[in-house]
């Protein structure tokens, strides 16, 4: 289990994380909210790869920042972004990387490397370099290299950028199959990620945690609030004036506003069930 206690953060004048206490246990967590919210400082700072202005973080009961080995041991983690040697090839890099994680057993090694390229369809490529991979097929090698020695801690950040629909769905799998056993933390921007893998979720919006629970629970706290209307273009600034606008969407030649009030805001609208995204955006934007 991980228990973030108040937690704080900042670089120079810039706070990136203020005051974020989050208990987390074994299972899939998603973490949503917008680019600049401060999730990727928070996920490095699980990491270990930055230390807390303020607060701590336990790993079953143990200190991170003074003990940091601890998560390193059982950590997998796919950062934004990350470099590669300029010459190695995909199957000679990852060896090296697991043996870096203390797969020190060469058989045993060789087996789990060839199963991860297989799994991130990059078996037919690895014999190149990895530096010469396209964004996609680097973010596939990377989501190989987090998985390498079955960590009981998981942290992906942005893991499905990049990838196409097939990618996308071919990640989230093996996510789903990594096992019930293990702390994951998908930290993303994308709502579809979190609603088709994760049972317990946060929303971080401006370096804190607005809102947290099950999906299913954020959408309920908007039910029969949520109502629509396709508009002209030119009516949507007016109009975000006078509501509660939750999103805006084109179209067919015009854009669909959705609102957050607790009767129909004027004629035309018509209520229709919240979703996941809807919750995303009420809570973020504290309506509720």
């Amino acid at each position: 289990m991980i228990s973030i206690s108040n937690i704080s953060k900042s670089f120079g004048k810039i706070q990136a994380i203020k005051d974020v206490s989050l208990d987390l246990k074994p299972g899939m967590f998603g973490l949503l909210g917008p680019n600049g919210a401060g999730k990727s400082t928070l996920m490095r700072t699980l990491a270990t790869l930055l230390q807390p202005d303020a607060g701590n973080i336990t790993l079953n009961g143990t200190d991170i920042s003074k003990n940091p080995q601890v998560m390193r041991e059982t950590l997998g983690y796919l950062p934004q972004d990350f470099g590669v040697y300029p010459r190695m090839s995909a199957l000679a890099l990852l060896d090296h990387l697991a043996i870096l994680k203390g797969v020190s057993n060469a058989k045993e090694r060789r087996k789990q490397v060839e199963e991860l390229l297989r799994a991130v369809n990059l078996w037919t490529m690895r014999g190149a370099a990895v530096a010469t991979y396209s964004g996609g097929m680097r973010q596939r090698f990377g989501v190989a290299q987090a998985l390498l020695g079955d960590p009981k801690v998981l942290i992906v950040d942005e893991p499905t950028a990049g990838l196409d629909p097939f990618e996308r769905q071919r990640f989230l799998d093996l996510l789903s199959e990594a096992g019930e056993d293990k702390v994951i933390i998908l930290s993303t921007h994308i709502v579809d990620d979190v609603r088709d893998l994760c049972p317990d979720m946060a929303i971080m919006g401006e370096g804190e945690i607005v809102a947290r629970g099950a999906p299913e629970d954020l959408i309920a706290k908007i039910n029969g609030k949520v109502w629509r209307k396709k508009v002209e273009k030119g009516d949507v600034d007016a109009l975000k004036e006078k509501h509660k606008v939750l999103s805006t969407r084109l179209l067919m030649g015009g854009v669909i506003i959705s609102v957050l009030a607790d009767s129909a805001p004027e004629a035309g609208f018509e209520a229709d069930d919240p979703n996941l995204e809807d919750a995303y955006f009420a809570h973020l934007y504290r309506m509720v």
